[in-house]
């Protein structure tokens, strides 16, 4: 049986470093934030001149998969452990005022934050739902995209991740994500270290590993690509070494049928 920390304690960890990324995001992290970071992996310097500052400065993501998602006018968006809002803010110039974006995360400071930022910015058409990933509050085939920047590795079940994201997206809906993976399998006292794992570091699935669950979920790869990101604290950088530890991006299509 693969190694997993303690649930609850890796929810609090969690729960603590991204309320510091929304209270704090000059602070002292395993990981870049914010707008230099943002422009690395790809983002379009127009584009994200026209978000909320405070969002960007806040976004933790680690990579680009917005050209994978192919987002169009009057579609709707769901994007998975929002944070501040960078993602859904970006995701929204895509699909216009006759689009839907909704975003869900379970750290009430990023959520107060995205929902204030969306309010300021006029920005109609997208909301923010307090709820955890492993159980969206969204209806069956509601959505044309799910979107999500790092988050999916936080969570210990990823094949629940995975199988309501298929439940939520119409038959040919598309998964486009960006997350950290391992080359090789983590040692048991990494993937145990709640520390590590809401770090981005402990949680990080094998790569084979982690596209099979999607393809379990009921998804047909399309696309996986290696992003221009690096982890910043030593620590961070030792298991990438160590490990291959890196951001992927995933574009996966959903199948007709479940």
């Amino acid at each position: 049986m693969a190694a997993t920390p303690d649930t609850t304690e890796l929810v609090t960890k969690v729960k603590q470093l991204y309320r510091q990324v929304a209270e704090n995001p000059r602070g002292d992290f395993h990981f870049e934030l914010g707008e230099q970071l943002a422009l690395r992996v790809g983002y379009e310097p127009v584009r994200l001149a026209a978000l909320p500052g405070p969002a960007v400065e806040s976004f933790a993501g680690v990579g680009y998969f917005f050209d994978l998602a192919d987002l169009r006018a009057g579609e709707a968006v769901l994007d998975l452990g929002s944070g501040s809002g960078m993602d859904a803010f970006y995701a929204a110039g895509f699909v216009g005022r006759a689009g839907s974006v909704i975003g869900v995360d379970f750290t009430p400071e990023q959520i107060d934050k995205a929902r204030r930022l969306a309010g300021e910015a006029g920005l109609l058409q997208v909301e923010f739902h307090a709820a955890r990933i492993e159980s969206l509050p969204v209806p069956d085939e509601a959505v044309d995209c799910v979107i999500s920047n790092g988050v999916i590795n936080l969570c210990a079940n990823k094949a629940v991740v995975f199988a309501e994201a298929a439940r939520v997206l119409k038959p040919g809906g598309r998964l486009a994500i960006a997350d950290i993976v391992s080359e090789t399998q983590l040692k048991d006292s990494i993937v145990c270290n709640a520390d590590l794992w809401a770090s981005c570091i402990g949680g990080a699935a094998q790569e084979q590993q982690y596209v099979a669950t999607i393809e379990a979920a009921g998804f047909a790869i399309r696309e996986v690509r290696v992003n221009p990101y690096e982890f910043i604290s030593e620590q961070a950088r030792n298991a990438g070494k160590t490990y291959g530890v890196k951001s992927v991006s995933v574009l996966a299509v959903r199948n007709g049928t479940r």
